[in-house]
């Protein structure tokens, strides 16, 4: 470690050192909130921050203002993890515990990161930025697939424009459904297996079966990406994927109004309670520019995807406008980062899909 390095981080850790909890007045480095400091040569600086249940919102910001102002520091990341739960009486279950993953590493063989879009309730979108990211990595010359787990509202086969049911090859016993394409995209969705107007009726055990077999029964291929199209909440699906494979990150969408914002943070708060790394947030219908006056209206409100990451340290991804482009390419089989590159949407989008290939490319703290 070179000496501007060192300098760098005595430098932070006597800024974090300032930072003190208002109730308690313990700064967040001597009470070992702040953990695993790190500055690399660009000058980013990342840090592990132990959030504790009495912790103001605040204080996290306040944790990355101080490290940012520190001269020669460009880029501050903060990867925020919760206390371990504590254990219960014999017989009883810890509150808010959640069982320990135990994903296999050997479940999906050949494909390099899962990628899953999540969000904390529904209607903000969250298919239609799954949809896009995937379709931006893939025009960037990646290999990529989309598995669509929001088995209660498969919108994966409209947004990509694909209606055939998938083939089934192999000998008996050892059967593997090939996924279908589009726009260079493999795709798998329970859409694809049941009528149009068939409504997928089944509890938590029969979602977790139907995403292994999704997984492990799928002939993906070598893939450099597998994004998980989620559905809303923090409930069977989302705890049985981190279960069953390791998810390498996963992207939240929000809108910007406080409604969404609020149910995205326990979004947040449930992976990181299973050891699931957040890549950041998209705040999705941003805002409404009328193409005949070019007026802006902030129809959800403003800002809540950027009050959202200072809250919790959490990287902010970006913001896409409500635009007419993104219905009509979703309605049409055609997302926008295809159909209409080149519109406001459709740039944010791509600009999405670049900065989650770069978070990836980060290893989160604490990690060689």
């Amino acid at each position: 470690m070179n000496v501007e390095i060192n300098q760098t981080l005595r430098r932070v850790a006597a800024a974090l050192a300032g930072v003190v909890h208002p109730q308690t007045g313990d700064d967040v480095v001597s009470s070992g909130r702040v953990r695993d400091l790190q500055a690399l040569e660009d000058g980013t600086v990342r840090f592990r921050f132990l959030l504790q249940p009495d912790d103001p919102g605040t204080l996290v910001r306040q944790a990355r203002a101080a490290a940012e102002a520190v001269d020669g520091v460009t880029k501050v990341k903060i990867d925020i993890s919760l206390p371990a739960a504590q254990p219960a009486a014999p017989g009883r279950k810890a509150p808010g515990s959640v069982p320990a993953p135990k994903p296999n590493p050997n479940l999906i063989p050949g494909i390099d990161r899962v990628i899953a879009v999540s969000s904390g309730k529904g209607g903000v979108g969250k298919s239609t930025v799954a949809v896009n990211l995937a379709a931006a990595l893939a025009a960037e010359g990646h290999r990529v697939g989309v598995l669509d787990a929001d088995v209660y509202g498969p919108n994966v086969p409209l947004m990509f424009g694909e209606r055939r049911r998938p083939a089934v090859t192999g000998t008996k016993g050892a059967e593997k459904i090939e996924p279908l394409e589009a726009h260079g995209v493999r795709l798998m969705s329970l859409g694809f297996l049941l009528d149009e107007e068939q409504p997928a009726i089944m509890r938590g055990p029969l979602i977790a079966g139907i995403l292994k077999q999704f997984l492990e029964q799928v002939e993906w291929g070598p893939l450099d990406y597998l994004v998980v199209d989620m559905p809303p909440g923090t409930g069977d699906a989302q705890l049985s994927l981190v279960q069953t494979v390791n998810v390498d990150g996963v992207v939240m969408v929000t809108t910007p109004q406080d409604v969404s914002a609020g149910d995205v943070l326990r979004g947040i708060r449930m992976f990181e309670r299973t050891h699931t790394r957040v890549l950041g947030i998209v705040e999705n219908m941003s805002g409404f520019i009328c193409p005949c006056c070019g007026q802006r209206y902030e129809i959800f409100g403003r800002g809540g995807g950027v009050r959202l990451s200072e809250q919790t340290g959490v990287r902010f991804l970006g913001d896409v406008p409500l635009e007419m482009e993104v219905r009509a390419g979703g309605d049409a089989g055609a997302p926008v980062v295809v159909s209409s590159p080149e519109s406001p949407a459709g740039m944010a989008l791509r600009e999405v899909a670049r900065k989650v290939v770069a978070e990836l490319g980060v290893a989160p703290a604490g990690v060689a």
